[in-house]
């Protein structure tokens, strides 16, 4: 039942994706200043218009391109082989540390802590009751893909050291608790249905909370309250 949900929004959010690009395509024709309310309004739900690297302009336009549905598209289907349900075993998939090494997502919900996925608020408030991890997985904004101006340079990951390479991007925005990658089957991304970005606790090898996929559905403050209870 849980894999038939996943294959039913997965399939939802390509055909709404599909219209939302020929939405903002005609639009942008017909009342360009329209067009800009709208994505300053889709922004706000993931939280673009707070982020002072970017302007409209950067983000905006890529939103009613086809790379943006090809991107969709590529996150949807890897994340259709979702395995990660609350109340259910975590996948036990591979990573690899920053400096090569192979292991595995079990290494890291071994202690009685529950683990999660960022943030680094969230880390500083709750390092008492939970032990964190960030997963580096596919680069969602590559620069050979659906890419935002001015931001990092970074292309679509083609071996491992390009991968490991990238996530020293992340290592310098300092975010307080361990940094691994995904291995380039991308499997955890797959199996934990997280393209482009998504937040889980796990305690004792057991998913025991699942955030909504990114953009739109990633929420730390869902995270927040949901660790509040173990305090």
């Amino acid at each position: 039942m849980r894999k038939l949900l996943v294959y039913l929004y997965s399939l939802c959010l390509v055909f709404f994706v599909f219209l939302q690009t020929l939405f903002l395509k005609t639009l942008s024709v017909i009342s360009p200043e329209l067009t800009k309310k709208v994505l300053l309004k889709m922004g706000e739900g993931v939280t673009m218009t707070q982020n002072e690297k970017f302007k409209l302009e950067d983000w905006g336009p890529t939103f009613y391109t086809w790379t943006f549905v090809k991107t969709v598209l590529q996150h949807t289907w890897k994340s259709v082989g979702e395995e990660a349900f609350v109340g259910y075993p975590a996948p036990d998939t591979p990573l690899y540390t920053l400096d090569g090494k192979k292991t595995s997502m079990s290494q890291f919900y071994e202690g009685s802590k529950p683990l999660l996925d960022e943030f680094k608020q969230v880390v500083k408030d709750f390092s008492a009751v939970a032990d964190f991890l960030v997963v580096y997985i596919a680069e969602a904004h590559a620069t050979d893909g659906w890419a935002f101006r001015n931001n990092v340079d970074i292309k679509q990951h083609t071996n491992l050291q390009e991968r490991l390479a990238a996530a020293q991007v992340l290592v310098k925005e300092d975010p307080l608790c361990p940094v691994v990658v995904d291995d380039m089957t991308d499997i955890t991304a797959s199996r934990y249905g997280a393209m482009p970005e998504r937040l889980y606790v796990l305690q004792s090898g057991k998913v025991i909370f699942q955030g909504k996929r990114g953009p739109w559905g990633y929420d730390p403050l869902e995270v927040r309250a949901f660790l509040e209870k173990f305090n």
